[in-house]
């Protein structure tokens, strides 16, 4: 009996050891992805600490369950409502435009998620923390596929692909529902002394024309920048009817030109100054609420007022929100 024991118990020693074997030989293993700078990466097979660079990369990863270790912010001391404020509990490592590497090595993460724009000069020195991987976000057929991309990089396939396929829908909905006489003419700006505007194909542009509005500052040219410098003056030129300002803080510069006091928009009191899933909009959580929140800015009569933290928590997993 008491060798029959030795024998059974070595075995499940023997079975133990291999099961830990197979865990950490799969925890070692590397998959290649080529990203939005048609580079090459060997990224974990099973990344464990996310650092976001931008609110992408927190917006996908809560989505589907899992909270990253670090992040950017837009705003400095303002955590987004449309992530639930979660980013409050990642370790700060700086404004999206100026990550601080320094911070960013220091919350030791193994899959560095980064916008593309602000982070090609430092490639190198990001690659050296971590395996780096840039996206564009930029544009709504952008979010699709980098939304999908990145879940499958997260291990969450079919999550993604659902993500996808509900806001396609949701879209269709919104749109299907939307007065069929009424184009709003809009805009979607950052403040300043020359307002910087979003062409149709940015992201939040594109969801606020697929229910209706009219975007002054039309298309981007082909191999164009995603937004343009709009002057006060050709604003009243086309007088949008309906202004999203992305809030970034109290110094609005614009409102003191006369012009703006000229604007439709402006005289009628829509203007609405808008959160950071305006500029960050291409995860699934920050596309579903932007979209939301314009059907009720262009068609107030047909769609309700949004609660942003409510239709968050839709989306994150209760088991983060504690």
């Amino acid at each position: 009996m008491a060798r029959y024991t030795r024998t059974f118990f070595s075995a499940l020693g023997l079975s133990a050891m291999l099961m830990a074997g197979a865990a950490q030989a799969e925890e070692g293993k590397k998959v290649s992805i080529v990203d939005d700078r048609d580079v090459t990466v060997e990224v974990p097979a099973q990344p464990k600490r996310i650092a976001s660079i931008s609110y992408f990369a927190d917006d996908v990863a809560l989505a589907l369950g899992i909270k990253p270790v670090a992040s950017t912010y837009m705003t400095a001391g303002r955590e987004p409502a449309f992530l639930l404020g979660l980013t409050s509990g990642m370790k700060q490592i700086g404004q999206r435009a100026k990550p601080n590497l320094e911070l960013l090595s220091e919350a030791k993460p193994d899959l560095i998620i980064a916008i593309r724009r602000y982070t090609v000069g430092n490639a190198a020195q990001l690659q050296n923390i971590a395996p780096y991987v840039a996206y564009n976000m930029e544009l709504l057929e952008e979010s699709y596929s980098e939304t999908a991309a990145l879940s499958k990089l997260l291990g969450k396939p079919e999550r993604g692909e659902q993500l996808n396929a509900d806001f396609r829908k949701h879209l269709a909905e919104f749109a299907a529902k939307a007065p069929k006489d009424i184009h709003p003419r809009f805009m979607i700006m950052w403040g300043g002394a020359t307002p910087f505007a979003f062409h149709t194909e940015n992201t939040s542009a594109s969801i606020v024309a697929a229910i209706g509005g009219d975007n002054i500052p039309g298309p981007k040219s082909p191999g164009g920048e995603f937004g343009i410098d709009l002057s006060l003056e050709t604003m009243l030129e086309k007088d949008p009817e309906v202004i999203f300002v992305y809030d970034s803080g109290p110094d609005r510069p614009h409102e003191s030109n006369p012009i703006w006091s000229q604007l439709s928009a402006v005289k009628n009191n829509r203007v609405f100054y808008v959160g950071d899933q305006w500029v960050e909009t291409n995860g699934p959580i920050a596309r579903e609420i932007v979209l939301r929140e314009a059907a009720h800015y262009l068609y107030p009569d047909t769609f309700p007022a949004v609660d942003v933290r409510a239709e968050a928590a839709k989306l994150i997993p209760a088991e983060l929100q504690n």
